[in-house]
């Protein structure tokens, strides 16, 4: 008999737009190797702050929702934290969310840990959204506090594979904005081939409460969002060099 996985399971919900193509059924996994400043889920950092949950139950609780979602041309999305803290489960989600349900797979993370995915998790992911934090080494150790060779790697592995992937990059007034910073991502994004859209993200303070919450202050309360220009500028970059950028 199959033994199902277990994971440490932060939430789920149905989101629209954000997590990949169409209304996506998004499960949150407990966890994540970087600590980065601006992160607005902070809540999911630690893995004791998710519940032990059987993939049995997670694929359950999205068979409630695989018509609408069909309808909606969406699918399914594995965010965190970081979903690779927990490859085993991951990887039987996405295998489950693919080939049981019949729904559309993405891996939203930070490339960090992407040696821990198996050619068997990537040959169930359809789209990887990878959050590519600087191309600034030590501004990327500064924001995450980890490197960022792991996730230069792991898109290069993507892009040998053919794999979708939809670069994401948070704009952050005063730390990632200098535009030496946005062009070194998007040369690199543009020598991949398997890179279809660029998601420039404006920083938001949204997630100062949960902060607060865990008893730590926000790290950059004081940092405005990006305007409207400096939005289009960052954007203007990375179409410069022939991507999809919104």
């Amino acid at each position: 008999m199959r033994r199902t996985a277990s994971g440490m399971v932060h939430s789920w919900d149905l989101s629209t737009g954000v997590d990949g193509p169409g209304t996506r059924f998004v499960t949150f996994l407990a966890g994540c190797p970087l600590r980065c400043l601006y992160c607005h889920n902070p809540d999911t950092m630690r893995m004791r702050s998710g519940r032990r949950t059987s993939a049995d139950h997670v694929v359950t609780e999205a068979r409630k929702y695989t018509k609408f979602i069909a309808a909606a041309g969406g699918g399914a999305t594995l965010s965190g934290g970081e979903p690779l803290l927990q490859p085993v489960f991951a990887g039987e989600l996405l295998h489950r969310f693919k080939h049981e349900l019949g729904l559309h797979t993405a891996l939203d993370t930070s490339g960090f840990l992407g040696a821990r995915a198996t050619d068997a998790l990537l040959a169930d992911t359809d789209l990887v959204l990878l959050d590519i934090k600087s191309w600034n080494r030590s501004l990327y150790r500064r924001v995450t506090g980890q490197e960022l060779a792991p996730t230069l790697l792991f898109a290069r592995r993507l892009a040998d594979r053919g794999i979708d992937v939809w670069v994401r990059f948070v704009l952050v007034p005063g730390l990632t904005d200098d535009p030496a910073n946005i062009e070194g991502i998007a040369s690199f994004a543009a020598t991949l081939g398997n890179v279809s859209r660029v998601d420039v993200l404006p920083f938001h303070n949204l997630g100062a409460a949960k902060w607060q919450a865990l008893g730590s202050e926000f790290p950059l309360c004081d940092t405005p969002s990006p305007t409207a220009e400096q939005l289009a500028a960052a954007r203007g970059i990375f179409t410069a060099h022939g991507l999809r950028a919104v």
